[in-house]
């Protein structure tokens, strides 16, 4: 029989251990080793069947072990003390409350920042990911927290979650949903003064409404609001908006994405009402799919008097956008008169002109479909900051949306970039914790992994290499008995009688060179890379002398089928029975899973499609445990590479070459590094037999890498170069700053025609000139119904090439000649300034007008230039000795 009706009974605690519940309602208790191990010692076994999740630990122990440890002065006295530490860890001050002392009271520093995101991967106790962007999200909160930032974290919550993986028998990916029951995880309702439970709603078409409850789970000082579509004031279809992460037709996924952006913001303005939690003076929308916040915060500023024009500038202000997509196929794509039933008359936004709402998603450039609203181009147009997710990453963004930004070469494009970096102390294993703590003490070790700030961790160089190794070795054999485990159950479940798997005994070997890879599994990812030539693959994983073994993990997406091949493909070559005790494909990739496989790893590989890993933070998160990596140069990998801490696998990613030679190519290039420089490494013992090379590279990925790729060293970034100018932006614009800036664009926009730089001329003739000379410019320009106070005039100087274009270019300002006395009889201004000719070579130089005012955030903003026509100008060129 099926029960008809499902909730949640939870235990009575005694008095004496009440503080348990706050230490499980807090997800601190993911990244802090002491509180698992307090929730571990209420009941072992019960811990290991709850799969360490505290609420199911609290929901099953039984009421004669609670009352045995209430009685338990020893246990009393632990929980005491996680108590007080979680008390003083949530109240004390920490370095976001430590620099505002520095700076006078933070006038600089925001308030609180909102950060908006379609997943979130904090715990395995709390499915709410589906892969890099969920982790890197769930990192960002757990990094705030640890630094004191005072942030609200926005999400979805999705009943299904993402998508349980296993196999069949013949290795095709099958994809289960179980129902998640929000009273059964580490979540609290949010409910109105009168205890009714908090509903945001949204309009929709037709006279509907979607209504959603908010959860809140507490990362730690971060709450986490998780917007939930199951409620009975819905109809079916807008209960099942929340029902799973990325899935549903187009529809479905707008809805989601409204309820995200729109409804998140309601909800933060009634959290922040309830709570008294700071106003956000920031909100950050991480990847376009939470964009429909900024519609929501103009509507707001709308409905009090201000116009849409103003409105948006006020919103552009305190907006960060940061992109993760490397392709454009990447980017949601809504197709535009979709958008314009949910908006206007009837539905969100009816006082807002639907013309205005679906300019902001237009793809205006060269290419765009004027039929399409895009995500990602809302996104950048309702930010006056934006980021990549490295540097690498950074680049390729401004030349995927130089479009937006017409006469301004990619580079000047104002999307910088923010590396990702990861939450050490959730993905280091305890024992590299206990090592840390050992050299440096346990609250300095901490610091170090949450806080950050040290450009070395030099105390590393003081562990000894036999302890060092004998750390590698004691994580490879965890990994061995973690992987039989998981290798046993697969198969189970892939229809395997018991008598048939005594082979799993044999799987791996605590001593053997071991090569991890896991990650989502589209094309470019390239899961299958190591198996273009099957049979050299099977020689190294079989060599005699020097064997590898490798462990693989990763989902296609549900709808994916090419990834779900590509899945069997490397499924079916690791059950064969000639390799399958040294290769192994693991299913159903997550946290609980990674925590296990990061560190037990010698070498973490990554062979994307360079440059279309945004940033790979994986590889990171393998680092940090002393794991080196084997990495095309892309993403994070392509700044911080040295052949000290791994090896870079080339590339050949010329404009020539098709994709299978391509991969022919770095395939070959793969099979060679292990072959001939990775193994031989590992296997190289000196008279103490120990592998001292291996060691000494594995003591610099965690001396020189570790402090890099830190989540904590990543919010500061944010907290320092996107949050703190993003607040002093938004209150620089009240309502008629914001007023005054629109009436100032729209007048420009409207005047740009009549801009054009008419004449140019230096007051060096010769096409020969020396090094540390001084040019004369003298420009004249006209400026149409334009002001030399609307404009900046520059010089822009470098290197060109044989075309004659401009590189490493650099800008000097212009200033009116004659003091700005006024125009000339034709109307055109006269502008002069020096330019030094500070590099040798073919130099040259050109000249152009941009839109300036004090208010705008970069000379791109309007995506206005002039530059002069061929005959304005006398000789661009100068060749310097």
């Amino acid at each position: 029989m099926k029960a008809i009706r499902r909730f949640t009974v939870r235990p009575v605690l005694p008095d004496p251990l009440r503080p348990l519940s706050d230490l499980a309602r807090n997800l601190r208790w993911s990244w802090h080793a002491e509180t698992r191990e307090l929730f571990q010692a209420v009941d072992p076994e019960g811990w290991r069947a709850a799969g360490g999740d505290p609420v199911r630990l609290l929901g099953a122990v039984s009421a004669a072990r609670l009352a045995e440890l209430a009685g338990d002065r020893r246990f009393l006295r632990r929980l005491t003390a996680a108590a007080d530490d979680l008390d003083d860890y949530l109240r004390g001050r920490r370095w976001y409350q430590n620099r505002a002392a520095e700076e006078g009271d933070g006038a600089d520093l925001p308030a609180a920042v909102a950060y908006f995101s379609p997943e979130f991967g904090v715990t395995a106790a709390l499915p709410q990911y589906s892969g890099g962007l969920g982790i890197l999200a769930g990192d960002h909160l757990k990094a705030a927290s640890d630094l004191g930032v005072p942030l609200v974290g926005v999400g979805l919550l999705y009943r299904h979650g993402y998508f349980r993986q296993s196999l069949s028998r013949d290795g095709w990916q099958q994809e289960h949903y179980p129902l998640l029951d929000p009273g059964e995880m580490p979540l609290t309702l949010l409910r109105r003064p009168d205890g009714g439970p908090l509903r945001v709603s949204l309009a929709l078409p037709g006279g509907r409404s979607l209504h959603a409850h908010v959860w809140v789970a507490q990362v730690g000082r971060v709450p986490l609001l998780m917007l939930d579509s199951d409620v009975e004031e819905n109809g079916p279809g807008e209960r099942n908006v929340t029902d799973r992460l990325y899935g549903g037709g187009s529809e479905h996924r707008l809805l989601q994405e409204m309820l995200l952006g729109m409804g998140g913001v309601r909800a933060v303005r009634a959290y922040c009402a309830l709570t008294g939690h700071p106003a956000p003076e920031v909100f950050h929308t991480n990847e376009g799919h939470a964009g429909f916040l900024g519609l929501e915060r103009i509507r707001e500023l709308t409905d009090r008097g201000t116009d849409f024009d103003a409105a948006l500038e006020a919103v552009r202000a305190g907006t960060v956008f940061t992109t993760h997509t490397p392709v454009p196929a990447g980017i949601d794509r809504f197709d535009r008169d979709l958008v314009a039933r949910h908006f206007g008359p009837g539905a969100e936004l009816p006082d807002v002109d639907v013309g205005r709402v679906l300019q902001l998603g237009r793809e205006t450039y060269p290419g765009g479909d004027p039929d399409v609203f895009n995500m990602a181009v809302m996104g950048l147009r309702l930010a006056q900051r934006a980021n990549g997710v490295s540097t690498l990453h950074g680049a390729v963004s401004r030349s995927m949306f130089a479009g937006l930004w017409p006469g301004f070469e990619p580079e000047e494009v104002p999307i910088t970039s923010v590396t990702n970096g990861v939450h050490a102390p959730t993905w280091v294993a305890p024992e590299v914790l206990r090592l840390g703590a050992r050299q440096i003490g346990v609250q300095r070790a901490e610091d170090a992994l949450s806080v950050g700030g040290s450009q070395r961790w030099d105390a590393v160089a003081d562990v000894g290499d036999a302890a060092l190794w004998e750390l590698r070795r004691s994580l490879r054999e965890q990994l061995v008995h973690e992987v039989r485990a998981r290798l046993y159950a697969s198969w189970r479940e892939r229809g395997a009688g018991a008598a048939e798997l005594g082979w799993i005994d044999g799987v791996l070997d605590p001593d053997v060179l071991t090569v991890g890879f896991a990650r989502r599994v589209p094309s470019y990812k390239r899961l299958t890379l190591m198996l273009r030539d099957r049979d050299r693959l099977r020689e190294m994983l079989l060599h005699p002398e020097r064997p590898v073994q490798i462990v693989v993990a990763g989902k296609a997406h549900p709808a994916d089928d090419g990834g779900k091949r590509l899945v069997r493909e490397m499924v079916r070559f690791a059950d064969d029975p000639r390799v399958r005790h040294r290769i192994v494909f693991l299913p159903d990739y997550g946290m609980a899973m990674a925590q296990k496989l990061y560190p037990g790893c010698d070498v973490w590989l990554n062979n994307p499609l360079r440059p279309l890993e945004a940033c790979g933070t994986s590889g990171m998160k393998a680092a940090l445990n002393g794991c080196l990596n084997l990495s095309v140069r892309d993403g994070w990998w392509d700044e911080w590479y040295h052949p000290d801490f791994g090896w870079s696998i080339p590339t050949a990613d010329g404009p020539t070459t098709d994709e299978e030679r391509r991969d022919d190519l770095e395939a070959h290039a793969l099979y060679e590094l292990i072959e001939q420089r990775v193994a031989p490494r590992f296997y190289d013992r000196g008279a103490n037999g120990l592998p001292e090379r291996w060691i000494a590279m594995v003591r610099r990925t965690l001396t020189s890498l570790g402090p890099k790729v830190l989540a904590g060293r990543m919010v500061r970034e944010y907290v320092e170069l996107l949050y703190t100018p993003a607040a002093r932006a938004h209150r620089s614009l009240d309502p008629d700053s914001a007023r005054e800036l629109a009436g100032w664009k729209a007048r420009v926009r409207a005047a740009w025609p009549g801009v054009a730089v008419d004449h140019v001329e230096a007051d060096e003739a010769s096409e020969i000139a020396e090094l540390g000379s001084t040019l004369i410019l003298r420009v004249r320009v006209a400026l149409g119904d334009l002001t030399p106070e609307d404009v900046e005039v520059q010089a822009v100087a470098g290197r060109v090439d044989t075309r004659d274009a401009l590189a490493c270019a650099r800008t000097f300002p212009l200033k009116p000649a004659g003091g700005g006395s006024g125009p000339d009889q034709q109307g055109r201004w006269a502008y002069e300034g020096p330019l030094t000719l500070d590099r040798t070579g073919p130099f040259g130089y050109t000249v152009r007008v941009l839109p300036a005012h004090r208010l705008l955030a970069a000379g791109a903003d309007l995506g206005l230039v002039a530059l002069p026509a061929e005959s304005a100008a006398e000789g661009a060129g100068v060749l310097l000795r």
